[in-house]
């Protein structure tokens, strides 16, 4: 009897299945981890301004966004005795352009279109990270292409 040699469809076919699923898996884990940071924070962000407006539309007072030095605050438009709670960046050294941007939110259900760009800071190599969140005052804020 005559042995074979070399491999079977089927084993390279198993091979290279092995290969593909591990390349993909190492493709998706160098994804830039400052450019998902950058979108979390859109997205959290985005989140924030929803739910104001939403309690802004049932209480019947106006809320306003405010960038500060290290995040952002959502208070009401009249002065308060108490400070609003501060939400912090997520990415150190996130900053809000133009940094004295305030955005009205409510209680009417269309407000003025509105627009806040997130730039996260440069790392090594690279240049600074934009995200512009916006809205035309009647359909939700999302992330805009730039």
């Amino acid at each position: 009897m005559q042995r074979q040699r070399g491999l079977t469809l089927l084993e390279l076919l198993v091979v290279l299945a092995i290969i593909g699923l591990t390349l993909a898996g190492v493709a998706l884990s160098l994804r830039d981890s400052n450019q998902t940071q950058l979108e979390l924070e859109a997205q959290r962000l985005i989140a924030h301004l929803e739910a104001a407006r939403a309690q802004s539309r049932t209480s019947g007072m106006p809320l306003v966004w405010r960038s500060t030095p290290t995040g952002y605050a959502i208070d009401t438009a009249q002065p308060v005795k108490q400070a609003p709670p501060e939400h912090r960046w997520l990415i150190p050294g996130m900053q809000a352009i133009p940094p004295a941007t305030q955005v009205v939110l409510g209680p009417e259900p269309i407000i003025a279109p509105a627009s806040i760009t997130l730039m996260a800071p440069p790392t090594a190599g690279t240049s600074p990270r934009t995200r512009r969140i916006a809205t035309d005052g009647l359909r939700p804020f999302e992330v805009v292409q730039p």
